[in-house]
């Protein structure tokens, strides 16, 4: 194997090792060593490529959420009007929901990394902030931000549900918020 300069992948297999590791066996069981077996590089490749932990920890989940960014900017990037929108929220909180286990616990594992260390809000801040842009395309930024709620709240809720529900809550959720309440239809 090749090693320091020569093997320009190592940093990203250590990055991958790391998010790997967190959804498997959660971040408490994290460490130089154990990464570096699962990336197969020396442990000094650790220190080379990563000040220590923390920095480690806020590349990889920096990666993540870039990923996630990516899904939401795939599904809502393309909605041309605010009905296409509440399509592409409903589509998005399915596909969540149904998709990944891994991205589900990496989410939380992040949520409750940030919830305990402030220096990791900075990433869940910037995360909130991508996940509105699109939405605020097409609902103010009060709406955008309940929306951005309701995503995370419903997959959330759907992916860990024995029975999860189906689209029509989604969709009639997603109704609620986006729509005018001089404008909803009343029973």
């Amino acid at each position: 194997m090749a090693t320091g300069h020569t093997d320009p992948q190592r940093r990203e297999r250590i990055i991958a090792a790391t998010l790997d590791l967190i959804a498997e066996e959660g971040i408490a069981r994290v460490s130089h060593r154990r990464i570096a077996a699962r990336a197969g590089v020396p442990l000094g490749s650790m220190t080379y490529h990563f000040d220590g932990i923390d920095e480690l920890l806020r590349e990889a989940f920096r990666r993540f959420t870039d990923h996630i960014a990516a899904v939401f900017d795939a599904r809502l990037g393309t909605a041309a009007d605010p009905d296409q929108a509440r399509t592409a929220v409903a589509d998005l909180v399915h596909i969540l929901s149904e998709g990944s286990r891994r991205d589900l616990v990496l989410t939380q594992e992040l949520y409750t990394l940030a919830a305990r260390r402030p220096a990791y809000r900075e990433l869940t801040h910037e995360w909130m902030r991508r996940s509105r842009v699109h939405l605020e395309k097409h609902f103010d930024p009060d709406t955008a931000r309940q929306l951005d709620a309701l995503i995370e709240g419903l997959t959330l809720h759907r992916a860990l549900a024995q029975r999860p529900h189906d689209r029509s809550l989604t969709v009639e959720a997603i109704a609620r918020i986006t729509t005018p309440a001089d404008r909803r239809s009343r029973p």
